[in-house]
């Protein structure tokens, strides 16, 4: 059994070009295992293996990698910060004990991360700041803290100061041990000395080290009343400890600052990280819960002693075959050993365990508790799916993953590339559960859908150069959805009489607006049997089954209430099916009368802009009939938050650049459904009529 407390299991997570990936790359040098570094804006990164990786500079997938230092095992995996992978970052943090959260020194806090920083608030992810990329032009370490106080409302707890700004960025003073750690020009994160602080910045450190000993103290009451009383000065491990306990609690986040790219202040970073973040034996254990995600009381506790159970976390197809990421809460797994997967009832044997250090894999015969590994060819396991022992079936959190708003149809451009085309698709469902595939009935086209532009842009992308599949892109649809908007009282009889037995069924129903978000609920207030009690699944079943096509313009009808109040019966002819003809009847009747409407999808826009734009970028905002919500002034700009209408927001990234000489920046994400005006609702309805009109006609 491996020594549990000298593992970490940690995520790297930021903003768009904040420098998550260097700073993974620059771990991985220090730790020896890799030799030549891969510069991120080169192509050349480890962790970023894709082609559409490389060519884009983002990282898309998350990466694993296992590395060593001061004699722990370090688990890192590396997370995308674009807002249409917020997902990836979302499934890695369910997984990780602790996190490095990483701002840019000149960009801040910005968008996304805060974003981010709100998910591993939601999963209680204790975590480590470190303000990188301090060489660059116009980066304030200071400022940044103060952002990060401002608005994340998180306390930092500053550890490092750095020494001199932009070109002069040399080193850093460690607060704690007050000495300064100053790197020469070479690049080599090997070559510093440890050095004395610099006269001008005594009495800066001082005060740091003032404020970090009282903020650090507040996770052990009985010694911070000592020290302010005087009668004790805590030790630098005492300090160490408190901060170890405040971090894990989340009561303030240890602040370190440097510059990946030149290799300043990455060791004391990583000292940082086996000091301070936690093992996989100090976080609360991750509770089982029912099928319906209801928690049972049960615990999946870290020991290797207990019944297997553990979390595929992400699905990734490489050259090697499937790859299914896990992390083990509880027990060991061996090679060869049969495992339940508790979503499917299915069960599997485990051939091929093995670890990764980013493109290479090292196999493994046995993995316990705290282990992050990859099982090799696993079937029909998806993300989110728990895998457990045989004779103790459990289900770790169910995840809960939010829905496609915009879609796209494509196609082949050859005729032999639909079943090429089918499997490959097929694979990346697996992998990503926000990207979701159907076929349209009438026009046989094949529908993608996702999360955003970027989102779909890049399925396409892997599709071509990974698969090989050449296609056709129609332009992004959005998701529109129908619902009602006053209630209405109504009845419905299905007859039928055709020799021998007929079909009989007659309903009395009302049907009124449903709660935003509801779906579809069905009730039932029949009294006296009228209906009898076996007939109401079928009428709910009919009701139901209406509720993917409106009558508008076909769109999914959302928010609907059906209640089943009276009726009549046939001794002879009624049946289930006659019942269920007679709710899809009375649907189709009455729908149109309880004022359908068309809603459309509304998104949580956060835009950044430099002050001198504001006025811009609230006007175009207005004309796309956003309504702006709230606006805060930075150092460096203003954020302003906005609802605007998904439809409007096609090519907004291409706009706001123009708008704001290419600094300004957004993240958005699905909010809720509203009503469409009615000129915007007239056009839509019209378009689809209009494309099945053609389609119609392309069928004769």
């Amino acid at each position: 059994m491996a020594d549990l407390s000298k593992y970490r299991n940690i995520g790297i997570f930021a903003h768009v070009d904040a420098g998550k990936t260097t700073t993974t790359e620059r771990i991985l040098k220090l730790t020896g295992m890799i030799h030549k570094i891969g510069e991120v804006h080169d192509g050349e990164s480890t962790t970023d293996f894709m082609e559409q990786e490389a060519e884009r500079g983002i990282t898309i997938q998350s990466a694993a990698v296992t590395c060593e230092w001061n004699k722990h095992r370090l688990n890192v995996i590396d997370t995308p910060g674009h807002v249409d992978f917020t997902v990836e970052v979302y499934r890695s943090l369910k997984v990780l004990d602790g996190g490095i959260g990483v701002f840019c020194g000149s960009g801040g806090v910005e968008p996304q991360s805060e974003t981010n920083w709100r998910y591993a608030n939601e999963s209680k992810v204790a975590r480590l700041i470190f303000v990188n990329k301090l060489d660059r032009l116009g980066a304030n370490f200071y400022r940044v803290t103060k952002q990060v106080e401002d608005v994340l409302g998180a306390r930092p707890l500053v550890m490092t100061l750095p020494i001199g700004e932009e070109d002069d960025f040399v080193g850093v003073v460690d607060v704690l041990s007050q000495k300064a750690y100053v790197w020469d020009d070479s690049g080599q994160p090997e070559n510093y000395e440890i050095q004395d602080i610099p006269a001008d910045m005594v009495d800066d450190a001082a005060a740091y080290y003032e404020q970090l000993v009282e903020t650090a103290l507040e996770a052990d009451e009985e010694l911070l009343m000592e020290y302010l009383e005087g009668e004790v000065t805590p030790t630098e491990e005492q300090i160490k400890a408190c901060i170890r306990k405040g971090t894990n609690e989340l009561l303030f986040f240890p602040t370190f600052c440097g510059s990946a790219f030149k290799n300043k202040g990455m060791q004391i970073l990583l000292d940082a990280v086996v000091d301070y973040l936690p093992c996989p034996t100090d976080v609360n254990p991750q509770p089982l819960t029912d099928e319906e995600g209801e928690p049972t009381g049960k615990f999946a506790l870290v020991d290797a002693n207990e019944p297997f159970r553990a979390l595929a976390f992400k699905i990734m197809d490489d050259r090697f075959g499937a790859l299914t990421f896990v992390r083990v809460y509880s027990g060991k797994l061996k090679k060869g050993d049969t495992i339940l997967n508790s979503f499917t009832g299915k069960t599997e044997r485990v051939g091929r365990m093995c670890e990764m250090q980013a493109e290479d894999r090292t196999e493994l015969s046995e993995v316990q508790a705290g282990d992050i590994f990859a099982i090799v060819g696993m079937k029909n396991v998806q993300t989110g799916h728990t895998l457990c022992s045989t004779d103790e079936p459990c289900t770790l959190e169910a995840m809960v993953f939010p829905e496609p708003v915009i879609s796209i149809a494509v196609a082949p451009k050859d005729k032999g590339g639909a079943e090429k085309m089918g499997i490959a698709i097929g694979k990346m469902v697996a992998e990503d559960p926000t990207f979701k595939v159907e076929t349209d009935e009438d026009s046989g086209e094949t529908i993608l859908r996702g999360m955003g532009e970027l989102h779909l842009d890049i399925k396409v992308d892997i599709l071509k150069r990974t698969y090989g599949v050449e296609l056709n892109v129609g332009k992004p649809q959005v998701a529109y959805r129908e619902t009602i908007t006053s209630e209405i009282e109504d009845s419905y009889t299905h007859k039928k009489q055709s020799g021998g037995s007929g079909q009989f069924g007659k309903i009395d129903y009302r049907i009124k607006p449903g709660e935003p978000g509801s779906g579809f609920v069905f009730t039932s207030s029949v009294v006296g049997g009228n209906v009898p009690k076996e007939f109401f699944p079928a009428v709910e079943k009919g009701f139901k089954s209406m509720m993917d096509t409106g009558v508008l313009a076909g769109f999914p009808v959302l928010d609907v209430e059906v209640e089943l109040f009276d009726g009549g019966f046939h001794a002879v002819d009624s049946s289930a099916v006659a019942f269920e003809i007679a709710a899809k009847g009375a649907f189709r009747q009455s729908i149109p009368k309880a004022g359908a409407q068309l809603i459309e999808p509304i998104m949580k826009v956060d835009v950044f802009t430099p002050e001198d734009h504001v006025g811009d970028v609230i006007g175009d905002l207005n004309r796309r009939r956003g309504m702006i919500k709230d606006q805060e002034a930075g150092v460096s700009g203003v954020r302003i938050k906005a609802d605007v209408p998904l439809s409007e927001m096609f090519g907004y990234i291409g706009h706001l650049r123009t708008m704001t000489s290419g600094r300004g920046q957004f993240s958005m994400e699905f909010s809720h459904y509203m009503p469409c005006p009615a000129n915007v609702a007239e056009t839509v309805i019209a378009e689809v009529k209009e494309r099945n009109d053609k389609e119609r006609a392309a069928k004769k």
